[in-house]
């Protein structure tokens, strides 16, 4: 078992005891939050569902994100992770949601957003919420997996 997958077991681990459920919101990962989590056998006891928003459309279709949010602050902003991650929770059962948008390259860089530029929001239903932006180096391949371990130890951390 790899780093990555022994992450996630923690997780579910944590999951179960708290009796609490998981909802994902993915952009730049495009499912990958959740094929990490779908490949641990039992899983479904803590996993709930998974959205991949990848257009802003989808963002604001299946999560409710703002026309505004995303006009003023673009898709991968603070602001935009928060309402996907609200919005996850609001279009699931789950009680703990992340929310991952960022530019994997190796296009799609703009003005103050580098290639590698992700924004993470976690948040729980009770009202909590943290949000937080690392930049990754490396090619396409990389600043993904960096971005699936950074939204799966946010989850570890969140779920105590």
């Amino acid at each position: 078992m790899d780093r990555v997958q022994q992450l996630a077991c923690q997780l579910g681990e944590r999951l179960l005891q708290r009796r609490a459920m998981l909802v994902t919101a993915e952009s730049c990962t495009g499912g990958w939050i959740a094929k990490v989590i779908t490949d641990i056998p039992g899983s479904s006891r803590w996993f709930e569902r998974g959205f991949v928003t990848y257009t802003n459309v989808a963002k604001r279709e299946m999560l409710g994100v703002s026309e505004e949010v995303l006009e003023s602050y673009g898709a991968v902003s603070e602001q935009t992770v928060q309402q996907m991650a609200s919005g996850a929770l609001a279009h699931s059962h789950a009680q703990l949601s992340v929310a991952v948008s960022g530019i994997a390259g190796p296009g799609g860089a703009v003005p103050g957003k580098p290639v590698g530029t992700v924004w993470f929001a976690w948040a729980d239903s009770r009202g909590w919420m943290e949000s937080h932006r690392e930049h990754f180096t490396g090619d396409r391949e990389a600043v993904r997996q960096g971005a699936v371990w950074v939204a799966l130890e946010g989850l570890r951390d969140a779920a105590g």
